[in-house]
Protein backbone atom coordinates (compact mmCIF):
# COMPACT_ATOMS: atom_id res chain seq x y z
CA UNK A 1 0.00 0.00 0.00
CA UNK A 2 1.28 2.83 -1.01
CA UNK A 3 1.90 5.91 1.58
CA UNK A 4 -0.14 9.07 1.73
CA UNK A 5 1.69 11.79 -0.60
CA UNK A 6 3.41 14.45 0.88
CA UNK A 7 1.80 17.39 0.10
CA UNK A 8 4.32 20.72 0.28
CA UNK A 9 1.16 22.03 2.29
CA UNK A 10 1.41 19.77 5.57
CA UNK A 11 1.37 21.14 8.79
CA UNK A 12 4.88 21.34 10.77
CA UNK A 13 3.40 21.56 14.21
CA UNK A 14 1.22 20.43 16.81
CA UNK A 15 -0.76 21.98 19.96
CA UNK A 16 -1.50 20.84 23.15
CA UNK A 17 -5.04 21.81 24.64
CA UNK A 18 -6.66 20.50 27.69
CA UNK A 19 -9.11 20.83 30.60
CA UNK A 20 -7.91 21.43 34.06
CA UNK A 21 -8.49 18.20 35.74
CA UNK A 22 -9.06 17.88 39.29
CA UNK A 23 -8.67 13.72 40.55
CA UNK A 24 -10.58 12.00 44.09
CA UNK A 25 -12.90 10.44 45.38
CA UNK A 26 -15.48 12.72 47.15
CA UNK A 27 -14.02 16.01 45.45
CA UNK A 28 -17.26 16.69 44.00
CA UNK A 29 -18.25 18.70 47.32
CA UNK A 30 -15.37 21.12 46.26
CA UNK A 31 -17.81 22.50 43.34
CA UNK A 32 -19.55 25.07 45.62
CA UNK A 33 -15.79 26.12 46.54
CA UNK A 34 -15.12 26.86 42.82
CA UNK A 35 -18.08 28.56 41.89
CA UNK A 36 -17.53 31.12 44.78
CA UNK A 37 -13.94 31.70 43.73
CA UNK A 38 -15.15 32.53 39.95
CA UNK A 39 -17.50 34.85 41.17
CA UNK A 40 -20.79 33.18 39.86
CA UNK A 41 -23.69 34.61 40.68
CA UNK A 42 -26.01 32.62 37.98
CA UNK A 43 -25.26 29.00 37.72
CA UNK A 44 -26.38 26.61 34.52
CA UNK A 45 -26.46 23.12 36.34
CA UNK A 46 -27.42 20.46 33.32
CA UNK A 47 -27.88 17.09 33.50
CA UNK A 48 -30.47 14.47 32.17
CA UNK A 49 -33.82 12.83 33.69
CA UNK A 50 -32.05 9.82 35.09
CA UNK A 51 -28.93 11.08 36.54
CA UNK A 52 -30.82 13.97 38.71
CA UNK A 53 -32.38 11.60 40.52
CA UNK A 54 -29.20 9.88 41.47
CA UNK A 55 -26.44 10.14 43.97
CA UNK A 56 -23.27 12.34 41.37
CA UNK A 57 -26.35 15.30 41.36
CA UNK A 58 -27.35 15.06 44.61
CA UNK A 59 -23.18 15.57 45.46
CA UNK A 60 -23.24 18.51 43.33
CA UNK A 61 -26.58 19.97 44.59
CA UNK A 62 -25.76 19.53 48.24
CA UNK A 63 -22.11 21.52 47.29
CA UNK A 64 -24.19 24.09 45.72
CA UNK A 65 -26.65 24.71 48.67
CA UNK A 66 -23.70 24.88 51.20
CA UNK A 67 -22.02 27.25 49.52
CA UNK A 68 -24.98 29.43 48.72
CA UNK A 69 -24.54 29.18 44.83
CA UNK A 70 -27.58 30.25 42.94
CA UNK A 71 -28.34 28.32 40.17
CA UNK A 72 -31.26 26.95 37.81
CA UNK A 73 -31.07 23.54 36.74
CA UNK A 74 -31.75 22.06 33.10
CA UNK A 75 -32.66 17.79 33.63
CA UNK A 76 -33.53 17.94 29.62
CA UNK A 77 -30.75 17.19 27.50
CA UNK A 78 -31.27 13.53 26.02
CA UNK A 79 -29.56 10.56 25.83
CA UNK A 80 -27.31 10.69 22.08
CA UNK A 81 -28.43 14.45 21.49
CA UNK A 82 -30.08 15.65 18.34
CA UNK A 83 -29.62 18.84 16.82
CA UNK A 84 -33.17 19.44 18.50
CA UNK A 85 -32.48 19.01 21.94
CA UNK A 86 -28.66 20.97 21.65
CA UNK A 87 -31.42 24.12 20.86
CA UNK A 88 -33.60 23.13 23.68
CA UNK A 89 -30.87 23.31 26.02
CA UNK A 90 -28.97 26.74 24.24
CA UNK A 91 -32.75 28.31 24.62
CA UNK A 92 -32.56 27.84 28.30
CA UNK A 93 -28.89 29.25 28.40
CA UNK A 94 -29.84 32.10 26.37
CA UNK A 95 -32.80 32.83 28.46
CA UNK A 96 -31.04 32.26 31.71
CA UNK A 97 -27.78 34.89 31.13
CA UNK A 98 -25.65 32.49 33.10
CA UNK A 99 -22.09 33.36 34.10
CA UNK A 100 -21.17 30.09 35.07
CA UNK A 101 -22.51 26.13 34.02
CA UNK A 102 -21.94 23.28 35.30
CA UNK A 103 -22.00 19.42 33.49
CA UNK A 104 -23.16 16.36 35.54
CA UNK A 105 -23.36 13.52 33.39
CA UNK A 106 -21.60 11.45 30.61
CA UNK A 107 -20.83 12.80 26.98
CA UNK A 108 -24.15 13.68 26.44
CA UNK A 109 -24.48 16.23 28.75
CA UNK A 110 -20.98 17.71 28.48
CA UNK A 111 -21.42 17.78 25.41
CA UNK A 112 -24.81 19.49 25.21
CA UNK A 113 -23.59 22.28 27.96
CA UNK A 114 -20.67 23.15 25.85
CA UNK A 115 -23.22 23.97 22.90
CA UNK A 116 -25.38 25.84 25.34
CA UNK A 117 -22.13 27.86 26.64
CA UNK A 118 -20.92 28.81 22.79
CA UNK A 119 -24.25 30.03 21.38
CA UNK A 120 -25.86 32.11 24.64
CA UNK A 121 -22.16 33.65 24.31
CA UNK A 122 -21.90 34.46 20.70
CA UNK A 123 -26.03 35.08 20.52
CA UNK A 124 -26.13 36.60 16.91
CA UNK A 125 -24.71 33.34 15.31
CA UNK A 126 -26.86 31.22 13.68
CA UNK A 127 -26.74 26.91 14.57
CA UNK A 128 -24.88 25.81 11.75
CA UNK A 129 -22.02 28.71 12.43
CA UNK A 130 -20.26 26.36 14.38
CA UNK A 131 -21.09 23.03 13.06
CA UNK A 132 -18.14 21.00 11.52
CA UNK A 133 -18.13 21.77 7.64
CA UNK A 134 -19.23 20.08 5.09
CA UNK A 135 -22.43 20.04 6.96
CA UNK A 136 -22.17 23.53 8.87
CA UNK A 137 -19.83 26.23 7.99
CA UNK A 138 -16.92 25.54 10.60
CA UNK A 139 -16.14 29.43 11.69
CA UNK A 140 -13.80 29.17 14.63
CA UNK A 141 -14.83 30.64 17.81
CA UNK A 142 -13.53 33.40 18.64
CA UNK A 143 -16.15 35.06 21.16
CA UNK A 144 -14.88 34.39 25.33
CA UNK A 145 -17.09 31.54 27.06
CA UNK A 146 -18.35 31.61 30.44
CA UNK A 147 -16.14 28.85 32.80
CA UNK A 148 -17.89 25.52 32.26
CA UNK A 149 -16.95 22.92 34.97
CA UNK A 150 -17.44 19.30 33.94
CA UNK A 151 -18.77 16.24 36.45
CA UNK A 152 -17.99 13.18 34.23
CA UNK A 153 -20.40 10.43 35.66
CA UNK A 154 -19.45 7.48 33.11
CA UNK A 155 -15.62 6.22 32.01
CA UNK A 156 -16.11 6.53 28.83
CA UNK A 157 -15.93 10.07 26.52
CA UNK A 158 -13.04 12.11 28.04
CA UNK A 159 -15.32 15.01 27.17
CA UNK A 160 -14.36 16.36 30.20
CA UNK A 161 -10.69 17.30 28.39
CA UNK A 162 -12.00 18.30 25.00
CA UNK A 163 -13.32 20.73 22.90
CA UNK A 164 -15.82 18.49 20.92
CA UNK A 165 -19.36 18.09 21.47
CA UNK A 166 -21.06 15.71 19.36
CA UNK A 167 -24.49 15.12 18.15
CA UNK A 168 -27.36 13.32 15.58
CA UNK A 169 -28.36 15.91 12.54
CA UNK A 170 -31.31 14.50 11.97
CA UNK A 171 -32.48 16.15 8.89
CA UNK A 172 -29.13 14.07 7.34
CA UNK A 173 -29.45 11.19 9.61
CA UNK A 174 -25.60 11.57 10.77
CA UNK A 175 -23.76 12.71 13.80
CA UNK A 176 -21.77 15.49 13.30
CA UNK A 177 -20.31 18.14 15.88
CA UNK A 178 -18.73 21.04 16.89
CA UNK A 179 -14.87 21.25 17.20
CA UNK A 180 -12.72 23.85 19.11
CA UNK A 181 -10.22 24.63 21.71
CA UNK A 182 -12.32 27.42 23.00
CA UNK A 183 -15.26 25.18 24.30
CA UNK A 184 -13.31 23.02 26.21
CA UNK A 185 -14.60 22.48 29.84
CA UNK A 186 -12.32 25.13 32.43
CA UNK A 187 -12.10 22.37 34.37
CA UNK A 188 -12.99 18.36 35.21
CA UNK A 189 -13.82 17.22 38.11
CA UNK A 190 -13.34 13.28 37.77
CA UNK A 191 -14.93 11.73 40.71
CA UNK A 192 -14.40 7.86 41.03
CA UNK A 193 -17.28 7.33 43.11
CA UNK A 194 -19.61 8.36 40.45
CA UNK A 195 -18.82 5.37 38.22
CA UNK A 196 -20.26 3.27 41.65
CA UNK A 197 -23.73 3.77 40.07
CA UNK A 198 -23.33 2.73 36.24
CA UNK A 199 -25.14 -0.28 35.09
CA UNK A 200 -22.79 -2.99 33.79
CA UNK A 201 -24.02 -2.24 30.16
CA UNK A 202 -23.31 1.11 30.24
CA UNK A 203 -19.53 0.50 31.92
CA UNK A 204 -19.14 -1.51 29.24
CA UNK A 205 -19.69 0.69 26.49
CA UNK A 206 -18.30 3.69 27.75
CA UNK A 207 -15.30 1.36 28.47
CA UNK A 208 -15.24 0.55 24.50
CA UNK A 209 -15.28 4.24 23.72
CA UNK A 210 -11.92 4.62 26.07
CA UNK A 211 -10.81 1.67 23.52
CA UNK A 212 -11.38 3.14 20.51
CA UNK A 213 -10.42 6.77 21.45
CA UNK A 214 -6.69 5.26 22.51
CA UNK A 215 -6.31 3.09 19.29
CA UNK A 216 -7.52 5.30 16.87
CA UNK A 217 -5.56 8.56 18.69
CA UNK A 218 -2.41 6.34 17.69
CA UNK A 219 -2.92 4.69 14.99
CA UNK A 220 -3.98 8.34 13.31
CA UNK A 221 -2.42 9.49 10.46
CA UNK A 222 0.85 11.65 11.98
CA UNK A 223 0.28 15.86 12.78
CA UNK A 224 2.89 16.17 10.14
CA UNK A 225 1.49 14.89 7.27
CA UNK A 226 -2.28 16.41 7.34
CA UNK A 227 -2.89 18.96 5.34
CA UNK A 228 -3.32 21.62 5.03
CA UNK A 229 -1.12 23.81 6.96
CA UNK A 230 -3.34 26.44 8.85
CA UNK A 231 -2.41 30.28 7.41
CA UNK A 232 -3.58 31.29 11.09
CA UNK A 233 -3.10 28.95 14.18
CA UNK A 234 -6.83 29.81 15.34
CA UNK A 235 -7.68 27.40 12.24
CA UNK A 236 -5.53 24.26 12.96
CA UNK A 237 -7.79 21.74 14.45
CA UNK A 238 -8.78 20.09 17.42
CA UNK A 239 -7.44 16.98 16.02
CA UNK A 240 -4.66 17.18 14.56
CA UNK A 241 -3.43 14.14 14.32
CA UNK A 242 -0.99 11.52 16.15
CA UNK A 243 1.23 13.19 18.17
CA UNK A 244 4.76 12.55 20.71
CA UNK A 245 2.38 13.58 23.39
CA UNK A 246 -0.66 12.57 22.66
CA UNK A 247 0.94 8.92 22.16
CA UNK A 248 1.82 8.68 25.72
CA UNK A 249 -1.70 9.45 27.03
CA UNK A 250 -3.06 6.84 24.74
CA UNK A 251 -0.74 4.59 25.66
CA UNK A 252 -1.23 4.69 29.11
CA UNK A 253 -5.09 5.03 28.94
CA UNK A 254 -5.10 1.22 26.21
CA UNK A 255 -3.10 -0.60 29.67
CA UNK A 256 -5.47 0.32 32.01
CA UNK A 257 -8.19 -0.61 29.55
CA UNK A 258 -6.39 -3.95 28.98
CA UNK A 259 -5.95 -4.36 33.14
CA UNK A 260 -9.00 -3.21 34.58
CA UNK A 261 -12.14 -2.52 31.85
CA UNK A 262 -13.56 -6.49 32.48
CA UNK A 263 -13.16 -6.26 36.14
CA UNK A 264 -14.72 -2.93 35.93
CA UNK A 265 -17.87 -4.80 33.88
CA UNK A 266 -17.76 -8.12 35.87
CA UNK A 267 -18.25 -6.46 39.25
CA UNK A 268 -20.00 -3.61 39.94
CA UNK A 269 -18.11 -3.00 43.69
CA UNK A 270 -14.52 -3.26 42.63
CA UNK A 271 -13.86 0.14 43.32
CA UNK A 272 -10.07 -0.22 41.64
CA UNK A 273 -11.25 -1.04 38.84
CA UNK A 274 -13.50 1.62 38.21
CA UNK A 275 -11.92 4.46 39.53
CA UNK A 276 -8.98 3.27 37.21
CA UNK A 277 -11.22 3.30 34.08
CA UNK A 278 -12.71 6.69 34.87
CA UNK A 279 -8.95 8.01 35.05
CA UNK A 280 -8.53 6.12 32.13
CA UNK A 281 -11.34 8.03 30.25
CA UNK A 282 -9.67 10.86 30.50
CA UNK A 283 -5.97 10.11 29.64
CA UNK A 284 -7.38 8.84 26.69
CA UNK A 285 -9.49 12.03 26.03
CA UNK A 286 -5.84 14.10 26.60
CA UNK A 287 -4.55 11.63 23.74
CA UNK A 288 -7.51 11.67 21.42
CA UNK A 289 -8.50 15.31 21.99
CA UNK A 290 -5.63 16.65 20.82
CA UNK A 291 -4.70 13.80 18.12
CA UNK A 292 -7.85 13.15 16.94
CA UNK A 293 -9.79 9.96 16.02
CA UNK A 294 -10.65 8.39 12.42
CA UNK A 295 -12.43 5.51 10.98
CA UNK A 296 -14.03 3.55 13.97
CA UNK A 297 -15.03 7.34 14.91
CA UNK A 298 -16.17 7.61 11.38
CA UNK A 299 -18.45 5.14 10.86
CA UNK A 300 -19.92 5.19 14.24
CA UNK A 301 -22.09 8.44 13.32
CA UNK A 302 -24.35 6.79 10.68
CA UNK A 303 -24.71 3.55 12.31
CA UNK A 304 -26.24 5.31 15.44
CA UNK A 305 -27.85 8.11 13.13
CA UNK A 306 -29.70 5.60 11.12
CA UNK A 307 -30.94 3.12 14.40
CA UNK A 308 -34.35 1.36 13.76
CA UNK A 309 -35.62 -0.40 17.05
CA UNK A 310 -32.38 -1.39 18.78
CA UNK A 311 -32.81 -0.72 22.42
CA UNK A 312 -29.77 -1.49 24.45
CA UNK A 313 -29.94 -3.34 28.20
CA UNK A 314 -29.68 -0.78 31.35
CA UNK A 315 -30.44 2.19 29.38
CA UNK A 316 -33.56 3.99 30.32
CA UNK A 317 -34.45 5.75 27.49
CA UNK A 318 -37.58 6.18 25.02
CA UNK A 319 -36.41 6.34 21.93
CA UNK A 320 -34.18 3.42 19.83
CA UNK A 321 -30.28 4.25 20.39
CA UNK A 322 -26.69 2.65 19.72
CA UNK A 323 -24.75 3.62 22.48
CA UNK A 324 -21.72 5.66 21.21
CA UNK A 325 -19.30 3.12 22.63
CA UNK A 326 -20.77 0.39 20.72
CA UNK A 327 -21.52 1.78 17.41
CA UNK A 328 -17.77 2.53 17.78
CA UNK A 329 -16.48 -0.84 18.90
CA UNK A 330 -18.28 -2.87 16.38
CA UNK A 331 -16.44 -1.79 13.56
CA UNK A 332 -13.14 -1.64 15.21
CA UNK A 333 -11.70 -5.54 14.09
CA UNK A 334 -12.38 -4.42 10.30
CA UNK A 335 -11.21 -1.23 10.74
CA UNK A 336 -7.53 -2.18 12.43
CA UNK A 337 -7.00 -5.01 9.73
CA UNK A 338 -7.64 -2.49 6.79
CA UNK A 339 -5.33 0.52 8.38
CA UNK A 340 -2.20 -1.87 9.80
CA UNK A 341 -0.46 -1.43 6.56
CA UNK A 342 0.63 2.05 7.45
CA UNK A 343 2.47 2.00 10.63
CA UNK A 344 2.13 -1.65 11.26
CA UNK A 345 4.32 -1.28 13.93
CA UNK A 346 1.76 0.70 15.92
CA UNK A 347 -0.85 -1.79 16.13
CA UNK A 348 0.94 -5.00 16.91
CA UNK A 349 1.84 -2.86 20.08
CA UNK A 350 -1.53 -2.44 20.39
CA UNK A 351 -2.24 -5.75 19.95
CA UNK A 352 0.61 -6.84 22.29
CA UNK A 353 -1.34 -4.38 25.76
CA UNK A 354 -4.46 -5.96 24.84
CA UNK A 355 -2.95 -9.22 25.38
CA UNK A 356 -1.72 -10.66 22.47
CA UNK A 357 1.39 -13.09 21.97
CA UNK A 358 3.44 -11.34 19.58
CA UNK A 359 6.83 -12.95 19.98
CA UNK A 360 6.79 -14.70 16.47
CA UNK A 361 4.18 -12.06 14.88
CA UNK A 362 5.13 -11.25 11.35
CA UNK A 363 4.95 -7.50 11.44
CA UNK A 364 2.97 -7.96 7.42
CA UNK A 365 -0.06 -9.74 9.73
CA UNK A 366 -0.19 -6.76 12.63
CA UNK A 367 -3.93 -6.07 11.34
CA UNK A 368 -5.08 -9.70 11.55
CA UNK A 369 -3.66 -10.12 14.73
CA UNK A 370 -4.97 -6.98 16.47
CA UNK A 371 -8.34 -7.30 14.66
CA UNK A 372 -8.55 -11.04 16.49
CA UNK A 373 -7.04 -9.60 20.08
CA UNK A 374 -10.30 -7.54 19.64
CA UNK A 375 -12.63 -9.79 18.72
CA UNK A 376 -11.96 -12.42 21.55
CA UNK A 377 -11.69 -9.02 23.89
CA UNK A 378 -15.58 -8.22 22.64
CA UNK A 379 -16.29 -11.67 22.59
CA UNK A 380 -15.36 -12.46 26.36
CA UNK A 381 -17.53 -9.17 27.29
CA UNK A 382 -20.98 -10.91 25.42
CA UNK A 383 -20.67 -7.78 22.71
CA UNK A 384 -23.40 -7.94 20.29
CA UNK A 385 -22.61 -10.23 17.35
CA UNK A 386 -22.28 -7.27 15.03
CA UNK A 387 -24.09 -4.57 13.26
CA UNK A 388 -26.25 -7.44 12.27
CA UNK A 389 -27.52 -8.12 15.68
CA UNK A 390 -28.61 -4.46 16.33
CA UNK A 391 -30.64 -4.30 13.25
CA UNK A 392 -28.18 -3.62 10.30
CA UNK A 393 -28.00 -5.47 6.92
CA UNK A 394 -26.25 -5.58 4.30
CA UNK A 395 -29.32 -3.70 2.00
CA UNK A 396 -28.44 -0.39 4.86
CA UNK A 397 -24.38 -0.41 3.52
CA UNK A 398 -24.99 2.33 0.99
CA UNK A 399 -26.82 4.70 3.45
CA UNK A 400 -23.87 3.67 6.22
CA UNK A 401 -21.56 4.85 3.77
CA UNK A 402 -23.27 7.60 2.61
CA UNK A 403 -23.94 9.15 6.39
CA UNK A 404 -19.79 8.65 6.66
CA UNK A 405 -18.39 10.56 3.79
CA UNK A 406 -19.43 14.20 5.88
CA UNK A 407 -17.38 12.91 8.55
CA UNK A 408 -13.94 13.94 6.76
CA UNK A 409 -13.14 15.54 10.02
CA UNK A 410 -12.06 12.13 11.21
CA UNK A 411 -11.95 9.88 8.20
CA UNK A 412 -9.41 11.83 6.56
CA UNK A 413 -6.92 11.45 9.99
CA UNK A 414 -6.95 7.51 9.27
CA UNK A 415 -3.42 6.55 8.15
CA UNK A 416 -4.86 4.82 4.85
CA UNK A 417 -7.12 6.73 2.41
CA UNK A 418 -10.47 4.74 1.87
CA UNK A 419 -12.54 4.90 -1.30
CA UNK A 420 -16.56 4.40 -0.94
CA UNK A 421 -16.01 0.34 -1.75
CA UNK A 422 -13.15 0.48 0.80
CA UNK A 423 -16.14 1.62 3.85
CA UNK A 424 -18.82 -0.61 2.21
CA UNK A 425 -15.77 -3.35 2.50
CA UNK A 426 -15.45 -2.59 6.18
CA UNK A 427 -19.28 -2.14 6.95
CA UNK A 428 -20.03 -5.69 5.27
CA UNK A 429 -16.73 -7.19 7.58
CA UNK A 430 -18.56 -5.36 10.26
CA UNK A 431 -22.10 -7.10 10.07
CA UNK A 432 -21.02 -10.21 11.97
CA UNK A 433 -17.83 -10.12 14.51
CA UNK A 434 -17.55 -13.98 15.83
Amino acid sequence: VPERPTLGNTDYAFEMAISNIRYGEGVTKEIGMDLQNLGARRVCLMTDKNLSQLPPVNAVLNSLAKYGINFQMYDNVRVEPTDQSFLDAIKFAKKGEFDAYVAVGGGSVIDTCKAANLYASSPTSVFLDYVNAPIGKGKPVTVPLKPLIAVPTTAGTGSETTGVAIFDFKELKVKTGIASRAIKPTLGIIDPLHTLSMPERIVANSGFDVLCHALESYTALPYNMRSPCPSNPINRPAYQGSNPISDVWALHALRIVAKYLKRAIRNPEDREARANMHLASAFAGIGFGNAGVHLCHGMSYPISGLVKTYKPKDYNVDHSLVPHGLSVVLTSPAVFAFTAQIHPERHLEAAEILGADIRTARIKDAGFILADTLRKFLFDLNVDDGLAAIGYSKADIPALVKGTLPQERVTKLSPRPQTEEDLSALFEASMKLY
